[in-house]
């Protein structure tokens, strides 16, 4: 349990209130994406004290930067990783009904190439996708026709069958703001922009000193040390904590291009190609079309990585292997590249697990390191780790977050739960259009998707479009960015329109500018100094 005395660390709005010295608390967690929020939420969850340091903003790097989906990983199967394939789909399963506002099912299509993989290869992986977790939601997978099948449109025309088969959609970024929201909601303190510097073993704890991007610092005093940090695991390890010896990470990245949509349906395809890779073409957005991955091996600093030209025009060749519509990099939109952290298992970067691996230094005060790992189990992880915990930091609490909505995703609170979180999502957005018939209906889905039952905090007793104040952007309006601002640690322009939202890909390309001014006459000192959520940490009163 957290520790008592005159000394210690406390919240208020999200800030960091020091009230004597040493500051402390029972779990300082390094890193701020999927991960590291996912641990701080578990653990909080249990009754400890949780402070968490990320450099940035929330899942600013890897984990708002994945293909976005929560799978099984079908192609793991032919590595043999039976294990990772059968917790992953079982955490399909747990995100589809913890959090139905922005983890939603997904069809795929795999156009059948008899130079790939022979057809009997594919039956008996998806037998096994379909067979080897317990699945209730998603239905399994089957043969399709592409001549007849709407999926077969917008195929060249020599594809002509493929099979079908589910996974779901997530929208990463949130995920990683939801889960630091409801770690924020049950004790914990979240700092961003806050870098840990310094950390060394002092008797039973770990001393550990924070830098807020302004360059203030504080001295926190913790009983366990996690870190989280993704692609700076090893350099955190060995800069901050100054070990010698520190396990291998290879940085995998992985980049994606969005163009206008390629189809008119909802199913997304999965192509094999002559590497023996795979590329994903999933609806995004509604007007576009995600492309992706990409596996390229870097060096250097993870926070520089971007998308070379060499990988656009391997994008646009894979897909222009299948589609009718031809695409080429001028077609390309939007683009972006997250680093995935992967175990070095001497295998080459398209194949090497994706599984995680948790080390625990229990020689004095623990630390934890998380290596590797993917979106779809972050939750198991972070159960895991603070399970691993339990007896140095005599937790009595066990895991509790199975079947524990994420914040918004407890639709069961506002309609009668059938069963099926999807038919639950779309009943909750039909009651939201007949409680406010004056908001657009566009409007009240994108509502719904990023905020469920929490859009209700969000519009607070507003009866109009006017009453959410002014319309900074088309369709923003000023109610949505105090929430982001006050609930959800946003503090920039790319905060909002690109990680809590993907709103910078609709609107006008002066809107980043014009939402900067926005916020800059907002934190103009007029009002003097403001406690928001989304400010930077508050390291001296």
């Amino acid at each position: 349990m957290a520790k008592t005395g005159s000394a210690r660390i406390e919240r208020a709005a999200g800030h960091l209130i020091v009230q004597d010295r040493p500051r402390e608390c029972d779990l300082l967690v390094v890193g701020g994406g999927i991960n590291g929020t996912g641990i701080a939420r578990d653990a909080a969850g249990r009754g400890l004290g949780v402070l968490l340091a990320e450099q940035d903003d929330l899942g600013a790097h890897t984990s708002s930067s994945s293909t976005k989906l929560v799978h099984g990983g079908l192609r793991y199967l032919e590595h043999y990783d039976f294990g990772l394939v059968r917790k992953s789909l079982a955490e399909r399963e747990v995100l589809l009904r913890n959090a139905p506002h922005i983890v939603w099912p997904l069809r795929f299509l795999i156009p059948h190439d008899p130079s790939m993989r022979p057809v009997w290869m594919i039956r008996i992986g998806l037998f096994l996708y379909d067979h080897l977790a317990r699945r209730e939601i998603l239905p399994g997978s089957e043969t399709v026709d592409l001549r007849r099948h709407e999926t077969g449109v917008p195929l060249k025309e020599h594809w002509r069958a493929g099979i079908m088969y589910s996974d779901g959609w997530v929208d990463d970024a949130r995920l990683v703001v939801l889960n630091a929201l409801d770690a924020h909601e049950r004790g914990a303190t979240v700092l961003c922009r806050t870098r840990c510097v310094r950390a060394r073993r002092e008797s039973v704890d770990w001393v550990a000193e924070l830098q807020a991007a302004d360059g203030r610092r504080i001295t926190v005093r913790s009983r366990a040390l996690i870190n989280a940090a993704g692609p700076w695991a090893a350099s955190f390890l060995c800069e901050a904590v100054h070990q010698q010896h520190v396990r291998p990470l290879r940085l995998v990245k992985g980049s994606h291009i969005v163009v206008r949509k390629l189809f008119e349906h909802p199913y997304a395809y999965i192509f094999q190609n002559p590497d023996k890779r795979i590329v994903f073409a999933i609806p995004f957005e509604g007007e576009f079309t995600l492309v992706g991955t990409t596996d390229v091996e870097i060096g250097g600093d993870p926070g520089e990585a971007r998308i070379s030209a060499a990988e656009v025009d391997y994008l646009c060749t894979m897909i222009n292997r299948y589609f009718r519509r031809q695409i080429s990099p001028a077609d390309v939109v939007w683009s972006y590249s997250g680093v995935r952290p992967l175990l070095d298992d001497g295998a080459d970067a398209s194949s090497v697990t994706r599984d995680y691996k948790l080390e625990l230094d229990a020689e004095g005060p623990p630390l934890l390191s998380v290596w590797g790992g993917k979106i779809t189990t972050y939750r198991a992880l972070a159960e895991e780790a603070v399970d691993m915990l339990a007896r140095p930091l005599a937790i009595g609490q066990g895991g509790w977050t199975a079947a524990a909505p994420l914040p918004g995703g407890d639709l069961g609170t506002v309609v009668e739960a059938s069963g099926d979180p999807m038919e639950d999502f779309e009943r909750f957005c039909t009651l939201q259009g007949q409680r406010r018939p004056w908001l657009p209906a566009a409007l009240v889905r994108r509502y719904a998707r990023a905020y469920g039952t929490r859009m209700e905090r969000m519009l607070g007793n507003a009866a109009s479009l006017p009453q959410l104040g002014e319309e900074v952007l088309p369709g923003l309006y000023a109610a949505e960015l105090e929430y982001l601002i006050r609930q959800e640690w946003a503090q920039t322009a790319e905060d909002i329109l690109w990680r809590r939202s993907k709103l910078g890909l609709h609107l006008p390309a002066d809107a980043g500018d014009r939402l900067t001014r926005w916020l800059q006459r907002r934190a103009a000192p007029a009002e003097g100094p403001r406690a928001d959520v989304g400010g930077a940490p508050d390291l001296t009163r």
